[in-house]
């Protein structure tokens, strides 16, 4: 008895080897097909490029691909189903996460992998595939989402993003709560009327219809942000695309969680209550708020490190992996606090580009810019093919066309009730208005992506998330397919401008002379003029190399203190400009412009004085700034503060070509 108990025991292990032998090759099998996917997107994308085709983006084609293999997955591999060690019938009343199951004194763990329908009870092995290459919604959150929030606020043009920071956080936080709002109402519509005809097959409260808004109203235009950057749309508008989405973003996650949290006391948990509605709205302002704190605390905690207490300058290496940790441990802290990780990675993005980059050796900045962009492609490009991927391997699809229909609607309608009513009360206030084809540019560019997808796929359990994440899944392909195919042809309709060199700081008039004049933009705004005073006298010299010395900001009864605080370094490059906000700060009373012998300034009034050349001749204020805008190297004097602009001399438009040659053949003459 005891030699046959040994050979069973035996042969039950050589068993239990080759299962798990054969699950590690189907794993590696599901993740090399991920692989090859990206392989051939970016191969794809160089054929895109080289050919200059504009009418797909990466991430559609990144999708179409994940279609075709979901397809090939789903209908063309079948895995014969070996029904021999299956018991089809167990007595529980409950489905418990972990089943201990005793079988002859032996203790078996099984873990709990989902409810399978009773149709496909017979197809086992098929949906034991399917579901391989199914990934934990977990493994988003934590590995994929971060690097791509992270990059948007690592690579921020901060200077064009707070001349707009206004508008931007009204269409950010306004506009997405009333866009949610919107789509809440207007879904539970649906949803009434799906009951009144019998075609709910489930529970869905008002309450998932608020989630439902909640999860669309975040926009991802990545396809129309790679193609505005690729044809140098005017740098407004890409701002403001550009930070809206970064930062709706963060609070759609927050609103999200929020909405969830709505728990009223009594039996009925989905009915109206007010306390519930505002402890909830309580819970919305404490994890933003405490998730900003976090971020922004992780990226001066790191930018100290690389600025006082060490010497990683001198280990680029350790430098760009200690940088790469903090950044990510930001995220993974925030949601071990309970607050909201996208949040505080952003900020930590925000913070750590402003600071830290700053303290980093040169090898590092490369590092770390090239770093997380590879980062971002990839993850990005990997969620898009999932998407696609999806489509067939996931099992548990709610498809209804009212539903469909009516989310379709309804995305249009927030889109519009947010960037229609917010930028007529923008442009009561604003200078530089938001013209009306820069408003229809913004409604169309409304595109669902990575944030939408991972917040519906997040939770399926229920079968309110299920029909979500199916039309949620039909509306990401519609918007990357069709509005961000057609964003060329759009901006073409709309007359928006193109190649705008996005880091210039004037703008072109038509002179009476038919002439191009330069000037100045706009002004900065009142409330980032404040901050940047104190950012560049005071923060900037302690958490960086940067900006003036603190003995010369600060009283001289502090002068001990400013001592210790300021770097060796802010001294030694006290007469250099390494402030990459200077250029942020254009208002008409601080410019002075400087022009061989001739100094060109404006008055808070806006009108122009000039210095006598050495010379002795006088020249016209007007001639000489319009010379020193139009031609050659100029540098502008902001408060103390030397800026060289390089202008280029090859710039496309034609009238100031012709009037530079005239220029030097008078000049000949």
């Amino acid at each position: 008895v005891i030699l046959y108990l040994a050979e069973d025991s035996a042969m039950e292990n050589i068993v239990t080897e080759k299962k798990a032998e054969e699950s590690h090759r189907q794993d590696s099998a599901d993740l090399l097909v991920f692989i090859l996917l990206l392989t051939l997107t970016i191969l794809t994308i160089w054929l895109f490029k080289h050919r200059r085709f504009r009418f797909l983006h990466e991430t559609g084609l990144a999708m179409i691909y994940g279609l075709l293999v979901g397809v090939v997955l789903r209908y063309a591999i079948h895995v014969p189903s070996d029904m021999n060690n299956v018991t089809l019938s167990c007595n529980v009343n409950a489905s418990p996460a972990t089943l201990l199951v005793n079988v002859s004194g032996k203790f078996y763990e099984y873990t709990l992998k989902g409810e399978i329908s009773a149709n496909d009870v017979d197809d086992i092995q098929d949906n034991e595939m399917l579901r391989k290459v199914t990934f934990d919604p977990e493994v988003f959150f934590n590995i994929l989402l971060p690097p791509i929030i992270f990059h948007a606020g690592y690579s921020l043009k901060q200077r064009h993003f707070f001349r707009n920071l206004g508008s931007i956080l009204a269409y950010a936080f306004v506009g997405t709560v009333v866009s949610c709002f919107i789509i809440g109402l207007f879904m539970y519509g649906c949803v009434m009327l799906m009951k009144q005809i019998g075609h709910m097959g489930g529970d869905f409260f008002f309450t998932d219809c608020l989630f439902f808004g909640a999860i669309v109203s975040a926009t991802d235009p990545v396809t129309v942000l790679a193609i505005f950057n690729e044809l140098q749309v005017d740098a407004d508008l890409y701002a403001l695309l550009f930070g809206e989405s970064v930062l709706n973003d963060a609070v759609a996650v927050v609103l999200s969680s929020s909405i969830v949290a709505y728990q009223p006391e009594g039996d009925n948990t989905h009915t109206f209550e007010a306390m519930a509605m505002l402890k909830s709205f309580g819970i919305f302002l404490g994890v933003f708020s405490g998730s900003f704190a976090l971020g922004v605390a992780t990226g001066v905690v790191t930018a100290l490190i690389s600025f006082n207490f060490t010497k990683l300058r001198d280990f680029p290496l350790l430098e760009t992996a200690l940088f790469f940790l903090m950044s990510w441990s930001t995220f993974l802290l925030a949601e071990a606090c309970g607050f909201t990780g996208v949040v505080a990675v952003l900020f930590c993005g925000m913070t750590q580009a402003h600071y830290t980059f700053n303290n980093l050796s040169p090898e590092s900045q490369d590092r770390t810019k090239q770093l997380f962009e590879l980062l971002n492609f990839l993850a990005e490009n990997f969620i898009f093919s999932y998407m696609g991927l999806t489509l067939f391997t996931f099992h548990n699809h709610v498809f209804n066309p009212i539903f469909i229909v009516g989310a379709f609607l309804a995305v249009f309608l927030g889109r519009a009730a947010n960037i229609y009513p917010l930028s007529f009360l923008l442009n009561l206030g604003r200078r530089n208005k938001i013209s009306s084809n820069f408003q229809h540019m913004m409604m169309f560019a409304g595109l669902r992506g990575a944030m939408t997808f991972a917040l519906s796929i997040r939770d399926t359990a229920t079968y309110a998330r299920q029909m979500m994440f199916s039309t949620t899944l039909l509306v990401v392909f519609f918007t990357v397919w069709i509005c961000g195919g057609g964003t060329t042809q759009m901006l073409s309709c709309q007359k928006i401008r193109v190649g705008v060199d996005t880091d210039q700081e004037t703008s072109v008039s038509i002179g009476p002379d038919g002439v191009e004049r330069r000037s100045t933009k706009h002004e900065s705004a009142w409330f980032f003029r404040i901050w940047y005073n104190f950012d560049h006298n005071y923060l900037k010299p302690i958490l960086t190399h940067s900006g003036p010395p603190l003995n010369a900001t600060l009283p001289a009864c502090c002068g001990p203190l400013a001592r210790c605080l300021t770097s060796p370094q802010a001294y030694e490059n006290e007469e250099q400009l390494k402030d990459s906000d200077s250029d942020l700060i254009l208002n008409d009373g601080d410019i002075t412009l400087s022009y061989g012998d001739v100094t060109v300034s404006t008055d808070a009034a806006g009108a122009h004085t000039s210095g006598t050349p050495v010379g002795g001749v006088a020249v016209n204020s007007d001639e000489a700034l319009d010379r020193e805008l139009a031609f050659g190297d100029h540098e502008l004097v902001i408060r103390g503060t030397r800026l060289v602009l390089p202008m280029d001399d090859s710039e496309p438009p034609l009238p100031l070509d012709s009037h530079r040659h005239r220029h030097k053949n008078e000049t000949m003459s």
